[in-house]
């Protein structure tokens, strides 16, 4: 007896239709799985056999054979259970559901027959809609896979049930969410910018950064408040959009990270992986490429505290995701790729002591340390960073002033208005923020009048600026503008934006 269950196989953040074929004959028991399964699609059959028996049905003691089509698709995961029980099922007449082929059926399956979560549901849900399928899966799911409107999604807790409901003795109510109330109930964010005391001008770099979407390097001393800084951006940062949020969800839902009943992620993501995590845990890889850090920061902020203490081949990764939002990963079996724009923030001591150039406490680092220290960072990645920004110590009077300091929703509110503004003046060319500005684009949207193109010229000369920063500056000061809501570039533009690249004269 054959019999067909439709599936769905998922590769890098895009799912596939499968087709679970299940054909049970005479001959000696045994259960065999084919179309380039992993292992843990090998061992599904312990996990299907148990749960059938445990959910009160037969299993037959015969000869198994289970295809997964495709066969050139890499199959893996747990996500299989559930289909290629359902399809032992219709095959044996327990199910006698003869539309079987208008639903798209994914889940584990516990030896008991209750049925778990999967990874990449929403995915799942947009394969499912283009191939006008019907979708059930597991009700920890239904809500994330819900969010795909035209389709039909189905969440179940058990086997017994979803058996149930196929011979049309039970009713499940269809999954529903409503997309706007993610949206008009955000989450609450502890964090605020007025938590900052002093740092007026790193507070100002801040908003260029985000009003821009611009990389950024602190450097300051041990506590004078880099990480904290860090953690409030993404409370100036302006709010997602549908789309935003979506691919965000699909990225973070094939890794299985989307917390527990979240369906869909509003918040724009701010990751900080230790200095000692490896190439493939920040770029991402595997034998099947999994997303790293820098996917899971798509439209978010990656923020790498202690930057020098990162693996040189680790940084040196970073580049094309940087520079192209997106990153591509090859093995020998697969070449995936996976988004990756989000904004880089940096932090860093001026020396491995962390005192060079303190007031009130000396540096102990030779000029060499300071030197070897400084270069662990390498120019071709400095020069990828728009912004670097001194960050001193905090002085006690700062630490003790009662005057409110300005907070994330001023500050946001500002933003705001500048990305408008890039929106406006970038419709018709598919860019998104001054950082993402094509080269060729540069001179119809980044004018100079001559006194900003004297001074200009004359910082480049001096400093010795590569052509990548210099374009940099011009797109920082582009931002400064869009800040203060004027078309034109002026000087004070460009002087501040090329303060913002100091460090370059000091890492030559």
């Amino acid at each position: 007896m054959l019999a067909k269950v439709n599936t769905s196989a998922t590769l890098g953040i895009e799912a596939y239709l499968v087709e679970a074929e299940v054909d049970i004959s005479r001959g000696l028991p045994s259960f065999s799985t084919v179309g380039l399964p992993d292992n843990a699609v090998k061992e599904s059959k312990d996990r299907v056999k148990a749960a059938v028996k445990n959910s009160g049905y037969t299993f037959p003691a015969k000869r198994i054979t289970v295809n997964l089509a495709p066969a050139h698709i890499k199959k893996e995961g747990t996500a299989y259970d559930l289909p290629v029980a359902v399809g032992i099922l219709k095959a044996e007449g327990a199910v006698n559901n003869d539309n079987l082929g208008e639903y798209m059926i994914l889940g584990e399956l516990s030896l008991d027959g209750r049925i778990k979560p999967i990874r990449g549901a929403l995915s799942v849900a947009v394969c499912a809609r283009a191939h006008n399928k019907k979708l059930i899966l597991p009700k920890e799911n239904a809500l994330e896979a819900a969010l795909v409107e035209g389709i039909e999604v189905y969440g179940v807790e058990s086997l017994p049930e979803l058996v149930e409901f196929l011979n049309g003795s039970k009713e499940i109510e269809r999954a529903a969410v409503d997309i706007k109330g993610y949206f008009k109930t955000p989450e609450s964010l502890a964090l605020d910018l007025s938590d900052v005391k002093g740092q007026g001008h790193v507070k100002r770099a801040l908003e260029v950064a985000a009003a821009g979407g611009h990389n950024m390097l602190m450097i300051g001393p041990p506590g004078s408040g880099k990480t904290m800084l860090a953690m409030r951006l993404p409370t100036i940062l302006p709010d997602m959009s549908l789309d935003e949020a979506i691919e965000t969800t699909k990225v973070h839902s094939v890794a299985g990270v989307l917390g527990p009943g979240k369906a869909l992620v509003t918040q724009r993501p701010f990751r900080s992986p230790h200095h000692t995590i490896s190439d493939a845990g920040l770029i991402g890889g595997g034998k099947v490429p999994r997303p790293g850090e820098v996917s899971l920061a798509h439209n978010g902020v990656l923020f790498l505290d202690e930057l020098p203490e990162f693996k040189k081949n680790v940084l040196e990764a970073l580049r094309q995701p940087v520079e192209d939002g997106k990153v591509s990963i090859s093995r020998a079996a697969i070449s995936l790729t996976y988004p990756s724009d989000f904004m880089l923030v940096g932090a860093m001591n001026p020396c491995p002591c962390g005192f060079l150039g303190d007031a009130h406490k000396e540096c102990v680092c030779t000029p060499m340390q300071v030197q070897q220290y400084r270069a662990r960072i390498s120019g071709p990645l400095l020069d990828r960073i728009d912004i670097h920004c001194d960050v001193p110590a905090v002085r006690f009077r700062e630490l003790t002033r009662d005057r409110g300091a300005e907070g994330s929703t001023e500050v946001k509110g500002r933003v705001d208005k500048a990305r408008e503004i890039q929106a406006r003046r970038f419709k018709e060319n598919k860019v998104f923020s001054n950082s993402r500005l094509p080269s060729k684009l540069i001179k119809k949207y980044c004018g100079l009048t001559a006194d900003s193109s004297r001074l200009l010229e004359t910082a480049v000369d001096r400093i010795g600026l590569s052509a990548r920063a210099y374009t940099r500056i011009l797109k920082v000061a582009r931002t400064i503008a869009d800040l203060e809501g004027q078309e034109c570039i002026s000087p004070h533009h460009i002087s501040e934006a090329i303060q913002y690249r100091t460090l370059d004269r000091q890492l030559v």
